[in-house]
């Protein structure tokens, strides 16, 4: 209830909220708690330099200028050549479903080694969150790198947590 509160006593100052969600608590999905406090980060120009990620923490992540950016493959929609994005990691210790937030629009791409891993379902946050989009991916055990491309905003809220 606290984090729904807090979340809550934020959205006044988000310009574009509309009124009917200034006023209410938000529950965001099961899992997602770590989203109301974000760790700044830098997002890294290469897979070597990926910023690992802590599934169930959330980074307010500086992104870089798309010219400054090697990715292990080719984003699906990598964006305009003014955009931004970023490479970070993270570790996936048992087999199962995992989701990535955004708190603004760009694309997600995760991957195994050079290799892209198809989405299982996507959609958006909950109505009145700061979450815009959410997609999940059926992964296995090990390292995977999450490519932010396209984000016409230099910083975005990133978080990747298992679902259930």
């Amino acid at each position: 209830m606290l984090l729904a509160t807090l979340i809550a006593l934020s959205l006044p100052q988000v310009a574009d909220a509309p009124l009917s969600c200034r006023a209410i608590a938000i529950n965001l999905p099961q899992g997602m708690d770590g989203w109301a406090s974000p760790a700044p980060a830098v997002a890294g120009a290469n897979p070597a330099e990926a910023t690992l990620l802590a599934p169930g923490s959330a980074v307010s992540a500086t992104l870089l200028p798309a010219s400054g950016v090697t990715y292990a493959a080719r984003p699906e929609k990598p964006g305009a050549a003014t955009s931004y994005g970023g490479v970070f990691a993270f570790d996936v210790s048992r087999a199962g479903r995992y989701r990535v937030a955004l708190g603004s629009a760009a694309w997600i791409d995760v991957l195994r080694g050079t290799t892209p891993v198809a989405s299982a379902t996507h959609g958006h946050g909950p109505t009145c969150s700061t979450i815009r989009k959410m997609v999940d991916f059926d992964l296995t055990p090990g390292r995977h790198l999450v490519q932010i491309a396209g984000s016409e905003a230099a910083a975005v809220t990133l978080m990747v947590t298992p679902v259930g």
